[in-house]
């Protein structure tokens, strides 16, 4: 496993594909492919993992494309056909490949490079767009082979590879995460241009060795503040609420336990927790889910797809994660739908909060600092509208969607002539 990536670039030689050259050969290569800009229309590969994360993350980008006058194909692993014609509506074509989300097997991964390769091919793509780490790797190494004019990656954060536990990381974690340094090194030199959303991830890139291209920072995804409106927060009685996957580095398990440990002192106080149960370790599942409830310690109401209703029938929301976020979508919404907000002062996690103004940054994994800002908006709940307005404000500022796609059109040498 350790060899993999070595692995990877010889049998890519191997298997007599030209878009495969010596390090000497592709640098002058990449130095010719940059002077080139991709202009006019462009037939541009989105290269994701799951499809809801494509519609729910990526539509407005994709709509933006496609209204610019650009043809998209919306490359995901997991379509439908109830899904398949999402895509269509928004003007894109779905195109399925297959690639395994963690997986570390060389062989899988050969063979998902080789098909992207030939999908890139069969496409004629002319400019590829790859988020999340696997996708930005292996599909800017294919996007290479296949002679893709304009190559760019999009690291959304680190991830649970780079995810340190309470308990430290155990020695496989640490071996895969030497892995992915490796695989970034080979890879992301491919790409002209290199995005990530927050300064943490772009020092770590750097600290890698990987300088060219100069990671570029977004700040944010960003959501449409249309759909994301604002709405008066909700004070009597104060109701927190948390969005996101039920994962332990989610920081789930330490929000459940500050409702447990408030709730003896402050019975009406309330706990909304969104997110489907997951069977990985540490996750919280169906059963006890159905314990919690039982409990009255919080309000679930199972699998949610619209959580605007819920953001606008609560007071603050909480994500104590300690997972390498790129910056967490959640939040974003609940900053639009203007909700101080509590959430841990990781590299993807800071820019969402102005601590005392908008909400608190708390240390991860510290459950005493965590209860203590939580308790503050029950003693004072007259901190949650004005704080709640803050939080408005910075999402206008900081994570405008519209916005963010002009830089990202920018940054693609798009035109935008379309985004007013």
């Amino acid at each position: 496993m350790a060899r993999t990536a070595n692995n990877l670039a010889r049998q890519l030689k191997e298997s007599g594909e030209k878009g495969y050259q010596p390090a000497q050969r592709r640098e002058v290569a990449a130095n010719q492919e940059q002077a080139e800009s991709p202009v006019n229309h462009q037939r541009i590969a989105i290269v994701g993992t799951l499809v809801d994360t494509m519609l729910g993350f990526r539509g407005e980008l994709i709509r933006e494309m496609v209204t610019a006058g650009h043809t998209v194909f919306a490359f995901a692993t997991d379509y439908t056909k109830e899904t398949r014609a999402a895509i269509r509506e928004m003007g894109a074509e779905p195109v399925l490949y297959r690639m395994g989300q963690v997986s570390t097997n060389p062989l899988g991964d050969i063979a998902a490079v080789w098909q992207l390769y030939r999908l890139f091919k069969r496409h004629n793509i002319s400019l590829s767009f790859c988020y999340f780490s696997k996708p930005s790797i292996y599909g800017t190494i294919a996007a290479k082979m296949a002679g893709v004019p304009f190559r760019v990656a999009k690291i959304e954060g680190l991830g649970r590879i780079f995810t340190v536990g309470p308990k430290g990381d155990s020695f496989r974690k640490r071996f895969v995460r030497k892995l992915m340094i490796r695989l970034f090194r080979f890879s992301l030199p491919m790409a002209h241009r290199l995005l990530v959303l927050n300064q943490g991830d772009k020092e770590d890139l750097e600290s890698f060795g990987i300088r060219s291209p100069e990671p570029e920072m977004l700040g944010g995804i960003g959501v449409c503040l249309e759909r994301y409106s604002f709405r008066p927060p909700i004070t009597d009685p104060v109701r927190f609420i948390f969005i996101g996957r039920l994962l332990h580095e989610k920081g789930v398990r330490y929000y459940i336990e500050a409702a447990r440990a408030l709730r003896r002192s402050y019975p009406k106080t309330e706990f909304i927790l969104l997110g489907a149960p997951d069977a990985k370790p540490g996750a919280i599942n169906r059963d006890e889910l159905k314990q919690l409830v039982e409990e009255g310690l919080i309000i679930y109401p199972g699998l949610v797809k619209d959580v605007v209703p819920w953001l606008a029938d609560s007071s603050v929301f909480v994500l104590p994660t300690y997972y390498r976020e790129g910056v967490p979508r959640s939040t974003q919404e609940a900053l639009a739908m203007g909700r101080p907000v509590i959430t841990t002062s990781m590299p993807g996690c800071r820019k969402t909060v102005v601590e005392g103004e908008n909400g608190f940054l708390v240390p991860p994994h510290n459950q005493a600092a965590l209860e203590k800002a939580m308790l503050r908006f029950i003693q004072e709940p007259e901190l949650i509208r004005p704080m709640g307005l803050a939080s408005y404000h910075l999402a206008r500022e900081r994570f405008d969607v519209r916005e963010i796609n002009k830089t990202i059109f920018r940054l693609l040498d798009l035109n935008p002539v379309h985004l007013k």
